[in-house]
């Protein structure tokens, strides 16, 4: 019981971990567990659930993104961040399905906080994008995709 409630909770910190700017790839984690004969469901959700915090403190920040930038703390222009929500705006909130996607999801979340997508909405899209990515992987991981 120990070994497993430790086992989810590593999943958990991990897909949290991977869902802000660190390099970390909690797939490989979900696809050891489940070579590992662990139950793919339990994996699938906390992996998702781990995930998508992770993308809630990214929203987060970005709410906060305009205190951040006082002098010293923050550096990032003002160029770049009109580019950024150009980008976001064109695509609106339905580019938050694309937020499992590395190298430009964690921004897409940064972005929908900094612009004030509403939680709800965020949570919603957010959720649906993390979920299908770790039920893909683990179809494929167990040969049935």
């Amino acid at each position: 019981m120990e070994l497993t409630l430790l086992t989810y909770a590593g999943l958990l910190a991990i897909a949290f971990a991977s869902a802000t700017i660190l390099p970390l790839q909690s797939e490989a984690l979900l696809a050891a567990l489940l070579v590992a004969r662990r139950d793919p469901v339990a994996l699938v959700l906390v992996a998702t659930v781990g995930n998508v915090a992770g993308s809630t403190v990214n929203w987060w920040l970005g709410r906060r993104l305009a205190a951040l930038r006082r002098p010293g703390w923050l550096r990032i222009s003002d160029a770049s961040l009109q580019r950024a929500g150009e980008r976001y705006r064109r695509y609106g909130k339905w580019s938050l399905l694309l937020s499992w996607v590395p190298v430009i999801g964690d921004p897409l979340t940064l972005m929908a906080g900094f612009l004030n997508e509403r939680l709800t909405t965020f949570l919603m899209l957010v959720t649906i994008a993390k979920s299908v990515r770790y039920v893909l992987v683990t179809l494929i991981v167990l040969g049935l995709l």
